[in-house]
């Protein structure tokens, strides 16, 4: 499963998301797309398996780091939707 998914493509996923206007509830059902999902699935396999390329870490980076803002964000959000 080693579907070729272009880290600029994973930022665009989120910029278009974040320029299209968002809401709290918009930003917790927030979901990539099933193609960058399979990228994922696969650089985390092959990581623990076989290992990766320089190049391929990297994206496997910026994946967890863009994967970490998108979770505190929707925490956030929820606190928007239920204040305490």
């Amino acid at each position: 499963m080693n579907t070729s998914v272009n880290t600029a493509k994973v930022y665009d996923e989120i910029i278009e998301f974040i320029a299209a206007g968002t809401t709290p509830q918009s930003v917790i059902d927030f979901k990539l797309s099933d193609a960058t999902k399979e990228r994922l699935e696969d650089l985390v396999y092959r990581a623990k398996t076989e290992g990766l390329t320089g190049s391929d870490q990297r994206e496997l980076d910026y994946f967890l780091t863009l994967e970490h803002i998108m979770t505190l964000a929707k925490a956030k959000a929820r606190t928007y939707i239920n204040p305490q």
